[in-house]
């Protein structure tokens, strides 16, 4: 078969190359205590959208440095409860979706929780000194700035806080809260179940947001990944900091992150995928130490994968 990628025998052993900073534990810890600092004032509002099956709400919540974080809530009205919830992550620049996305979940008993990114497509607040959408640059947000501030740790640091709100929901079983998504959500699902390891159970779909310097080094730095190419252009124009770069982006790594999940992973890659190179997700999972299994498509990009969605909702009702 063509590939686009190294040999299926050398992405299996396949450890990344971008590099890990050396007070990575020291960062994700600091991180953790400023998010556990916080006082997250949830707040439930009933949506105009109600079904006879499920409530749903808008979920607000306080994260890391003071912004407003919104989440579509859907719960089942005759589930027993406790009972299981799902936590949902979209894709890059996209936002929390439909209500009736949500309803699959729901008619199985599961409440559902699907969070809008911060200053990406929905109504989570971005407190970086603008409202609204930013579209793009969140990978390179903070980079000129001290680590602490790069967009994606606030974000990753959302995933978590969410996953701990829906644990502590008194209709919501603590023990049986699992995360998904695919792409950025993929990714997100991941530092999700890392960052808060009482998740259960994680599905991510083709992951973003891992081994950086391979993208580069594949010149796949395009499409979703084309902020790092402009970062260069505009900011390191003769790549002088080019080192120091990709350390500090490590931060943001996934596959720094995925040795701590503790549920168990069902993961799905594409290996014709040029968006998100099927090395930078193979860097990764190779790194989970949990129980893990990998459904590989040989002819598939970053596109739909026939019967994920379907083999992740029987992952998710597996004992």
């Amino acid at each position: 078969m063509p590939l686009v990628d190294m040999p299926l025998e050398q992405l299996r052993e396949y450890q990344g190359i971008n590099p890990r900073p050396a007070d990575f534990d020291a960062y994700w810890k600091r991180a953790l205590e400023e998010m556990r600092a916080v006082d997250p004032q949830v707040e439930l509002v009933p949506s105009e959208f109600q079904t006879p099956a499920a409530e749903c709400f808008d979920l607000y919540f306080t994260g890391v440095r003071g912004a407003r974080i919104h989440a579509k809530y859907v719960r089942p009205r005759q589930a027993a409860e406790p009972h299981p919830a799902v936590v949902l992550f979209h894709g890059y620049t996209g936002n929390a979706g439909d209500w009736a996305d949500k309803l699959a979940y729901a008619s199985l008993g599961f409440s559902v929780l699907a969070m809008d990114c911060r200053g990406q497509g929905g109504s989570s607040e971005d407190t970086g000194g603008v409202k609204g959408n930013t579209h793009q640059g969140h990978i390179i947000r903070g980079l000129n700035d001290h680590e602490d501030n790069l967009l994606f740790r606030h974000i990753f640091l959302d995933t978590a806080q969410l996953a701990g709100i829906a644990m502590g929901l008194p209709e919501v079983d603590e023990k049986r809260v699992y995360a998904a998504g695919g792409s950025q959500g993929g990714a997100l699902a991941i530092a999700c179940a890392a960052l808060e390891p009482r998740i259960r159970k994680v599905a991510p779909v083709f992951p973003f947001l891992s081994d950086y310097k391979r993208t580069w080094q594949m010149d796949l730095a395009k499409d979703a990944y084309q902020e790092l190419r402009t970062y260069f252009r505009h900011f390191d124009p003769l790549h002088e900091r080019e080192d120091d770069i990709f350390t500090k982006l490590g931060y943001i790594d996934l596959q720094h992150l995925s040795h701590r999940i503790r549920g168990d992973v069902l993961m799905f890659v594409g290996l014709m995928d040029t968006i998100c190179p099927p090395s930078t997700q193979f860097a990764a999972y190779n790194k989970m130490t949990a129980n893990k299994r990998l459904v590989i498509y040989p002819d598939f990009g970053h596109e739909h994968l026939p019967g994920s969605t379907d083999k992740t909702i029987r992952f998710f009702l597996e004992a």
